[in-house]
């Protein structure tokens, strides 16, 4: 990375430290208005509380519990940039759903990342339970406003997808249905003996996999990563559907369909033998960045990708699936 693209994503991220100081608490007092609050939770890291954000939509009750998507944000990021780039917000409030971001280790605020397992960074090296720590930031959700337990949803982009991943196999009862954009279910390092694994799943889970053939920092095909060479070498996107299949018993070829002029490939399991559902989407021309318009809306009148939004096809993915199982303590 070039000494003028470090200070341009140092200063977005000062930006984005800035604003989320800004923004208010989530109130005691029910039903809060509409917006996107930060909130705390029990654990702490380097002895400071670990928060969340959460946005509420317009039109909230106490009577009426609500799906929630949480949305973990990539390597170097924070919640309020990954709430800007995807649109999850603006989508809640049509959709009347609720959406967390919670906010990964890093330094004041800053350089933000995941213990995903095998990636990436201090939070892997520490072996940081952000597994526990997600858990506990839906358990959080649910004690302050009215959650729909049977639907909860997790996606991640990059490093949090990775940790999406983790989180749908170690804890899939929690979850109704899962997406990873431009993750890896998995890496290894030439120095390690063996490559990590993601423990097998208890049940069947939906999930909805979108991935750029162009993506220069974790390669479709697996490998290390162009962009950022190193030691570390990624899994393939096929390893991931693999994996998928398995768990979901998956047996019957997809269903393949083509749109945006042939730049997006739609694969689609759909008739798995333990309930489960795949949906795998290969972009053209896509790179390492969430395809929702706060990026595609910047493309060429004419290209292929203009408008596209990840976002709305990851809902529509989403609000097929609840998980029968209730759980306990919902408001």
């Amino acid at each position: 990375m070039s000494n003028t693209s470090s200070i341009k994503w140092f200063l977005i991220l000062l930006s984005q430290l800035l604003l989320s100081g800004c923004l208010a608490t989530l109130p005691d007092i029910l039903p809060p208005a509409a917006g996107t609050y930060q909130v705390s939770t029990s654990l702490t890291f380097q002895g400071r509380d670990r928060t969340f954000l959460l946005h509420v939509p317009p039109n909230y009750t106490v009577d009426k519990r609500l799906p929630l998507v949480v949305v973990l944000h990539g390597a170097f990021s924070t919640g309020k940039q990954t709430e800007e780039e995807t649109g999850f917000s603006t989508l809640a409030d049509s959709e009347s759903f609720l959406v967390a971001y919670p906010e990964g280790i890093g330094l004041f605020g800053l350089l933000q990342h995941w213990n995903a397992g095998h990636c990436c960074g201090k939070a892997a090296d520490d072996q940081i339970d952000d597994v526990g720590f997600i858990a506990e930031v839906i358990n959080t959700v649910r004690q302050k406003v009215s959650l729909d337990s049977s639907r909860i949803y997790m996606a991640g982009m990059s490093n949090g997808g990775m940790l999406a991943y983790r989180y749908a196999a170690e804890r899939t009862n929690d979850l109704a249905a899962a997406a990873v954009v431009s993750g890896a279910i998995g890496s290894s390092l030439k120095d390690e003996y063996s490559r990590w694994r993601l423990q097998q799943p208890v049940s069947s889970l939906p999930i909805i996999i979108i991935h750029g053939l162009d993506d220069d920092a974790v390669p479709v095909n697996g490998g290390i990563s162009p962009q950022k060479g190193g030691n570390r070498t990624y899994s393939s996107v096929a390893d991931a559907v693999d994996f998928w299949k398995q768990a979901n018993g998956c047996e019957t070829p997809p269903v393949a369909t083509f749109s945006n002029q042939g730049t997006v490939n739609n694969l689609l399991w759909n008739n798995c033998r333990k309930g489960g559902s795949i949906e795998y989407l290969a972009l053209a021309g896509w790179g390492h960045q969430w395809p929702a318009p706060w990026f595609t809306d910047r493309l060429e009148k004419d290209h292929p990708l203009r408008g596209f939004d990840a976002t709305r096809q990851i809902w529509t993915f989403f609000s097929t699936f609840r998980r029968s199982k209730a759980q306990p303590g919902d408001k």
